[in-house]
This record gives structure tokens, sequence and C-alpha cells, in this order.
């Protein structure tokens, strides 16, 4: 098989001491995307646009400070001999999604209290930008050559990898050797997901269930990939802590939905309406 050495720099821009990495400019671009997404569903449902741009002025800070806290608790070996800048040093990689999304829950349930609104209802709008925020972001870690699965077969390559355009290929291609392209799995899983939540919310679905349904089939994508890859915190042993995170995800969300279903908590309306 053909491997090239990348041609894609993980600078976006330098402007004298100061320099703008693509992982960066990504995670931002998914961000707002996401919130104009939410800024649409919310007209819909006759809220307010300015909600959403207020939960994300303390969401976005959180979650990132959460996903980085996650992520350096389990490789804390890797940071403990190094320099105490390297923790914060984030454009160089080094967040968990599992952590930004404990951090956004947490920040969504007080500002939901804050504000006197329903936590579902803002979650159920959320979760659709979630994902596509997802699907964009993992394209920063292909800028940065991260959370890759691993070497690739020949006969690998010949049928699937060499359709591939070649910048894609090409970025993959790592001192030398064609790593499995997870990122790119995992964003097409999220944009899948990302359609069945906009078609299913249109369907007036009981309340919540959109977002423990983003919960779930985020969880069902990210177990099958995470086990391609190279990358993958561990809880102990050989158990990885995305797989684990997926499994009690799943079950929670089963769980919720049989819950809120027999107790009457799905049924209730948002703001004196039935809406999903």
């Amino acid at each position: 098989m053909t491997c090239s050495e990348p041609s894609l720099s993980r600078v976006f821009l330098e402007l004298g001491p100061f320099t703008v990495y693509w992982y960066g400019v990504i995670i931002a671009t998914g961000a707002f995307l996401g919130l104009w997404l939410a800024t649409r569903e919310s007209d819909r449902l006759g809220l307010k646009k300015d909600v959403f741009v207020d939960l994300v002025v303390f969401a976005i800070p959180i979650a990132i400070i959460f996903a980085r806290i996650y992520y350096v608790i389990f490789e804390w070996e890797q940071y403990a001999g190094g320099t105490w800048w390297d923790v914060f040093a984030i454009w160089q990689g080094g967040i968990a999604i599992h952590g930004a999304l404990i951090g956004s829950v947490l920040t969504a349930v007080i500002f939901a209290r804050v504000k006197k609104m329903s936590f579902w209802q803002l979650a159920d709008i959320a979760a659709p930008s979630l994902i596509l925020g997802q699907a964009i972001g993992r394209w920063g870690n292909f800028m940065n050559q991260e959370a890759h699965g691993g070497p690739v077969s020949e006969a690998y390559y010949n049928n699937f990898m060499q359709y591939l355009p070649d910048f894609i290929t090409n970025q993959m291609c790592i001192d030398g050797v064609m790593y499995h392209p997870t990122f790119l799995y995992e964003s097409v899983w999220n944009l899948l997901v990302l359609g069945f939540l906009l078609w299913f919310r249109r369907k007036n679905p009981r309340r919540g269930e959109v977002f423990i349904s983003y919960m779930m089939a985020y969880s069902v994508g990210r177990f099958f990939i995470e086990g391609m890859r190279t990358d993958s915190l561990y809880v102990v042993g050989q158990l990885r802590a995305a797989q684990l995170i997926s499994i009690l995800l799943i079950v929670l969300g089963i769980a919720l939905i049989v819950y809120r279903r027999k107790t009457g908590l799905a049924n209730k309306k948002y703001n004196g309406k039935k809406v999903g």
C-alpha cells in the first residue's frame, strides 16, 4: 500500500508569538453550529433565543475544563513527570468527550434551576447540537493525528481506504504506518445519530427521550469504535474507560425511559404544551 507522509499542518494561523491551531478552530466551529441549531429549535418551541446563548457562555468553558480534568486524571502518569503547564495545553489534544458531557449536564442542571426551566426541555433541544459538535470536533483529532485506530491491513486498505480522499489517507500515515481513521468512523456515526434525532424529535416524543436517545445511540457507536483505538483511557488493566461508560449510559438510558414512563414524568408538558 502507498503511505505518503501527511501534508496538513496542525497550525491554522501564526500571528507573531501567537499560534492558532486547527484543533481549536474546529472545536469552536462545532460549538457555533451547535448553538445555531439549538436556537432554531428554540424558535420552533417559542423559547427566547438568548436562553441557549446564555447557557453556552457557561457550558462551553466548564465542559472544556471537565473534559481536560477527566483526561488528565486517567493519564496522570503522562503529566506527573512534566511541567505544570502541560496540564493546560489542550491545543495539543487530550480532552475526553465524556468529561465534557459531565460538565455540560451539570451546568445545564444548575442553569435550569436558576432560570426555573425544565432541564429535560433544555436537554432535548441540545441533544442534536451536542452530537453535531462531536461530529465536527472529531476532525480536530484528525488534524492532530490522534484518536486513530491500529495499523490497517493490506486487504483493508485495498478494499476501503484507497477510496478515501488522499488528504485523509495521507494524514493517517504516521511514521510510515497507515492507521484506521477512527475519527472518521465516529464522525460518520455521529452524523447518522444527528439525522435520527432530528427525525425523532419531530415525532413529538416523550419528555426527555430525545436526550436519552442521544446518550444511548452515541454510546453504541462509541463502544465499538473505542475498541479499535490505540489511545484509549483505561480504568484498570485492559478495561477501557469509554467502553465501560458507554455500557453504563446505555443501561442508564433504558432504566430512565422505563422509570419515567411508569411514573408519568415522561408525559409532563413543557410550558403548557406537549412537545419534544
